[in-house]
């Protein structure tokens, strides 16, 4: 019959040494995850330009066609520029910002209750001879993140491609927003009206052709993927007015 003082000292070292080992692993393992999450994010980037890559290649593609990383600010001015391997100004390179924490130092600001300006990462590639603007945005679907990546073709307007995922959406209903086919949708839509002003895309429910939605600027819901869609509507909407002023000053 085992001491309760033995049970004691024997669980003690049991769970130092269990923790010892998962921390020890953590640490060897860190460098690996970093790695693949940057890989993810590459991907993401160049699939939404409709370029294919692997976790492998995925770092030398973003190096070839991405001749430009901005941070821009919310009054379209440039406040980092990260190009050739190198940062030419400001102090944080783009593709190194946390657009959650971007977005959600915006609201503070809103609220009045930070003056720290937010920081938004816009990516400029060149591809088979062609300008192409990369925008990254993130939202709240039904159960959790969603994220994903837009293309625009010179005139930041007209989007050529979209990559969309998530965390944990219904598998068959919201999940799809993941699909490539719900990418597609997006392609030839543009953000701004006629008149130039910014009206986003919306993901409208019934369809667009059966709303009062501009078929420009609008692409059909998920079937029995509701709040997921609207939740894709609102993404599209808050990230990318960020860039509203950006596109006034600097594209033609």
């Amino acid at each position: 019959m085992f001491t309760n003082r033995y049970i004691f000292t024997y669980a003690s070292i049991m769970v130092i040494l269990v923790a010892a080992i998962l921390s020890t692993a953590s640490m060897v393992l860190k460098p690996y995850q970093e790695k693949n999450i940057k890989a993810e994010k590459i991907q993401g980037i160049l699939i939404s330009a409709e370029i294919e890559a692997s976790r492998s290649d995925a770092e030398k593609l973003f190096d070839e066609y991405i001749v430009e990383e901005l941070a821009v600010n919310k009054e379209g001015d440039v406040i980092s520029i990260f190009k050739k391997g190198k940062l030419v100004k400001g102090d944080v390179r783009p593709f190194d910002l946390n657009l959650k924490e971007q977005l959600n130092l915006e609201k503070e600001a809103a609220k009045g209750k930070s003056d720290k300006q937010a920081l938004f990462p816009l990516y400029i590639m060149n591809y088979n001879g062609k300008q192409i603007y990369v925008v990254p945005v993130r939202g709240m679907g039904l159960w959790g993140p969603i994220w994903g990546n837009v293309a625009f073709g010179s005139d930041f307007n007209t989007i050529t491609g979209a990559k969309f995922d998530h965390k944990g959406e219904t598998p068959g209903l919201g999940a799809e927003i993941s699909t490539n086919w719900f990418g597609e949708e997006f392609k030839g839509k543009t953000i701004f009206n006629k008149e130039h002003q910014f009206v986003s895309i919306a993901v409208v429910k019934g369809g667009v052709a059966n709303s009062n939605i501009n078929l420009s600027h609008g692409v059909d819901a998920i079937s029995g993927g509701t709040i997921t869609s609207n939740g894709v509507t609102d993404m599209l909407k808050d990230c990318l007015k960020n860039y509203v002023q950006y596109i006034d000053k600097n594209v033609k």
